[in-house]
């Protein structure tokens, strides 16, 4: 066991943070009040090789492994929580999918953009009513001669409104279950009957947009297909559970914003003839910060670890998007508390961190539905 980083992930790590530190932090608190799409930053993360962190060279991602990319994703996170989702979306679901189950040709039409960041991508899954619920979705792919035809919506689609490449779901035999699930590559500006009803006014995670996107008689040429018929639902919980690593990530970066202003905070509030960071509650409530969000580093890395030796680690990316889901509500509450009054304020991005942090609960897994998947696997022990 080592529990230093390598000299290339220290680079990784000081090399993500400068740029966060110099681009993103500046700007946060624009990209949560006027929720829209961070172009600009995406195309100089793309320069920088963090659009395909964890893709091989050969594919136009940056070569990089999993515990490099989680630390990039961290460090993103921990400037603004919106463009930690889009990197997260873009890359571990819409990435992952093609460069675990695509074809040789797939990865180069495909893959190859967005790891390079030309393109950006999407995962189409959840519905209005099939979120945790996965085959009760309603999406229909109908094989009509050498294509299918697409029926359907989906909703809750991160980057969906500006996606190039879509990676999407849908019954191929809607009385097969969830093996009756295959999935697809779509290109939005190519495939007519795509069409984006909208996108979500949301608590926060802003600047990543969160679609609706509907399907009316949609054609995908066979080559579209992901795998074979009837794999989409088993892609679908691989994918997540790599995914669960970096939104693990997502909630240690933003935690970590958290604490830090919090503790600046504490160390520059004067009452009582003294900063209040030397009450003894202040620092009890910073130790307990800190120490929980070491905890949830360790379980994210855990995870990586597992991923990359080729172990089962459903267990241990569960639990890690578990714990630092919920350390990073419970630390971004205790900053709001540090801050007093101003905590609750828009002059302080305290209440930005919170509203960031909530949805780490939510999306990918909600906590109940990672408590069952966690429980599953104790017991299958």
């Amino acid at each position: 066991m080592d529990f230093a980083l390598s000299p290339e992930q220290q680079q990784i790590r000081d090399m993500v943070a400068e740029f966060v530190d110099e681009e993103v932090v500046p700007i946060a608190d624009e990209i949560d009040h006027d929720d829209e799409f961070p172009r600009d930053l995406i195309d100089e993360m793309a320069d920088l090789g963090l659009m395909g962190m964890p893709f091989p060279e050969e594919y136009g991602g940056a070569g990089l492994d999993y515990h490099s990319y989680a630390i990039g994703l961290e460090e993103i996170s921990r400037g603004s929580g919106g463009l930690g989702t889009i990197v997260a979306a873009h890359t571990s679901l819409a990435g992952n999918m093609l460069y675990d189950f695509g074809t040789e040709a797939q990865k180069e039409e495909y893959l190859v953009p967005l790891a390079e960041g030309t393109d950006i991508g999407a995962f189409a899954l959840s519905e209005a009513g099939a979120g945790s619920d996965v085959p009760a979705m309603e999406t229909t792919a109908e094989k009509d001669g050498d294509e299918y035809v697409v029926n359907g919506g989906k909703l809750w689609i991160s980057n969906g409104s500006v996606a190039d490449t879509i990676t999407l779901f849908a019954k191929t035999d809607p009385e097969a279950g969830n093996k009756g699930i295959s999935s697809f590559v779509v290109r939005p500006e190519e495939d007519d009957g795509f069409i984006v009803e909208g996108t979500e006014e949301k608590l926060g995670d802003k600047g990543c947009p969160t679609a609706e996107l509907r399907f009316d008689d949609m054609r995908l040429s066979e080559d579209r297909l992901i795998g074979e018929e009837g794999e989409g639902f088993v892609q679908a919980l691989k994918t997540l559970n790599g995914g669960r690593i970096t939104i693990a990530a997502r909630g240690v970066g933003i935690a970590r914003a958290a604490f830090e202003a919090a503790r600046d905070y504490a160390n520059e509030r004067e009452q009582f003839g003294q900063p209040i960071g030397e009450f003894q509650s202040i620092k009890h409530k910073l130790a307990d910060m800190d120490t929980k969000i070491q905890a949830a580093k360790m379980l994210m890395h855990k995870a990586a670890d597992k991923k990359i030796r080729g172990e089962n680690y459903i267990k241990d990316a569960a639990q890690a998007k578990l714990y630092a889901s919920e350390v990073s509500r419970e630390v971004a509450n205790e900053g709001i508390q540090i801050h007093g009054g101003y905590g609750y304020t828009k002059d302080f991005p305290a209440e930005r961190f919170y509203r960031d942090a909530k949805l780490n609960e939510i999306y990918e897994g909600t906590s109940e539905v990672l408590r069952n998947t966690i429980g599953d696997q104790l017991l299958e022990e």
